[in-house]
């Protein structure tokens, strides 16, 4: 037998897997993210529960490459990998939701006919943050287009036409693009080119009453395609697969609820955190506070420990547990949510943040370090004041950590500041002071960086004075909990 066997390309006879299911979805942006992430929870769903629903992906620019999907018979295979819960999670499925891929530019046809199909109930994106724009040049209904609003304005008006518009061919618009208010948005421009266009009154009064727009929040990182150890995943598998994906074993999907969405998709019936909610903003508050905000909090005292990587500085005894007792002490308590979804949600953060497939270095976390901190920890810290009455002792210490950050060097080691000049600038100004009471004064009542004067936060002055000193009398672990004791 040949050593390097030639192995026959992924196909849904070679898989069994040639279940025909309706076309509930109809899917733009076939990229590793949606194939690791909305196609995974469909397949899921298929897989374990009544729903049942096949997916037409659309492409979603000229440039794509849905024709390598329909190579596969619209079949790749998910690698999963991470930490859940303290196990090392370390998987491989095919995925076959997909149940048919289309390229709008070529197939133009094809594409307007998804709009007539009976079951179609839903639309997913995924095309960007720069996808949700409005184009004024797209001035004609006559397609295709090149935007995606517009494309989706086409969709809808087609159904509408074909089915004359009843109320109950009216879809449910998810789209998981990273910006904020995303479906409200999205609507907002289908209903310009609805007007750009001149379409009927009628079909605008359908879209308004007759379709749901979720808002969502959607995280889960998918590296993709494992071009740089790809030997390594295809010794793996027994088939030819050109679109694998690896994706992390974390992943968090929040949805605004409108119209009972909740009766429409069995998100309950599997064992993933997708939460459809009322109110999607305490969920978004809640991963800048506690996601984004423990690798902010962490990473000045980290860096001036030594450390160089996220699973490093987790895994150290105290950089770890400082930053377990922050999140769950100073700023969970501010956040006011289900103290059991906090919970939740933070082991599993801790969880990615141990991720042994992901090297996450803390140098990149450094870039715009001010402004991160105003954003994702500086609301946690005048909460926990708000709340308490007092200072929150391990939030205070960070920020006197990025303070002595921002001085350059620690030891004989220079650090690695990639921020605004301005900002760079000010701090090289404000500790020219040999005196950290000015020091501490100086930077706390720099407003260009907090967006308030903080030396009016009582005793926040005195209390970074005292740990900027312990921190150049002592290593950063000894001056934490010399800092600590002094004020306990």
């Amino acid at each position: 037998m040949m050593e390097n066997q030639i192995k026959q390309k992924l196909n849904r006879e070679l898989n069994g897997s040639q279940e025909k299911l309706p076309v509930k979805i109809v899917q733009f942006g076939g990229g590793n993210f949606m194939r690791g992430f909305t196609d995974y929870v469909i397949d899921r769903l298929n897989t374990e529960t009544s729903f049942k629903a096949g997916i037409v992906n659309i492409q979603p620019t000229s440039a794509g490459s849905v024709h390598k999907l329909e190579e596969q018979d619209n079949l790749y295979t998910l690698f999963t990998r991470g930490i859940k819960k303290g196990e090392i999670i370390d998987e491989k499925q095919v995925i076959s939701a997909i149940q048919k891929s289309i390229n709008p530019y070529t197939h133009y046809d094809e594409f307007l006919a998804i709009a007539k199909e009976e079951e179609l109930e839903f639309i997913f994106s995924n095309t960007t943050e720069t996808g949700i724009t409005y184009d004024e040049l797209e001035n004609s209904y006559v397609g295709p287009h090149k935007n995606f609003p517009a494309k989706v304005t086409v969709l809808l008006y087609e159904r509408f036409k074909h089915f004359k518009g009843v109320p109950e061919k009216g879809l449910r618009i998810i789209p998981c693009e990273l910006i904020e208010d995303n479906a409200l948005v999205l609507k907002k421009i289908i209903l310009q080119y609805a007007a750009l266009w001149n379409l009927e009154e009628e079909f605008i009064n359908w879209v308004e009453e007759s379709n749901y727009f979720h808002n969502t929040l959607v995280d889960r990182i998918v590296p993709g395609y494992p071009k740089d150890d790809v030997l390594a995943y295809e010794d793996q598998l027994e088939y030819e697969d050109q679109m694998m994906v690896v994706a992390e074993a974390f992943l968090l999907w929040v949805i605004q609820e409108s119209g009972n969405l909740k009766d429409r998709i069995p998100f309950d019936e599997i064992n993933e955190q997708i939460l459809v909610v009322d109110d999607i903003e305490p969920y978004r508050l809640r991963k800048v506070r506690i996601l984004n905000g423990g690798h902010t909090l962490m990473l000045a005292p980290a860096i001036l420990s030594g450390k160089e990587t996220v699973k490093e500085s987790i895994d150290n005894e105290f950089i770890g547990g400082f930053l377990n007792e922050t999140i769950f002490n100073e700023v969970n308590p501010t956040l006011g949510l289900d103290e059991k979804e906090l919970k939740d949600f933070s082991e599993e953060v801790f969880d990615r943040f141990r991720n042994p497939f992901i090297k996450h270095y803390l140098a990149s976390i450094a870039l715009y370090f001010v402004s991160k901190f105003k954003v994702r920890i500086l609301p946690s810290l005048l909460g926990y004041i708000e709340i308490n009455n007092k200072l929150p002792l391990n939030l205070t210490f960070s920020l006197a950590s990025l303070i002595r950050f921002y001085q350059g060097s620690f030891g004989n080691k220079f650090l690695p500041l990639n921020d605004e000049d301005t900002i760079i600038t000010k701090f090289k100004e404000i500790w020219e002071n040999e005196e950290y009471e000015i020091v501490a004064e100086l930077a706390l009542s720099e407003t260009s960086f907090w967006g308030m004067d903080l030396t009016k936060v009582q005793g926040l002055k005195s209390a970074v004075a005292k740990a900027l000193w312990e921190i150049d009398q002592h290593n950063v672990e000894t001056a934490y909990y010399n800092f600590r004791q002094f004020y306990s």
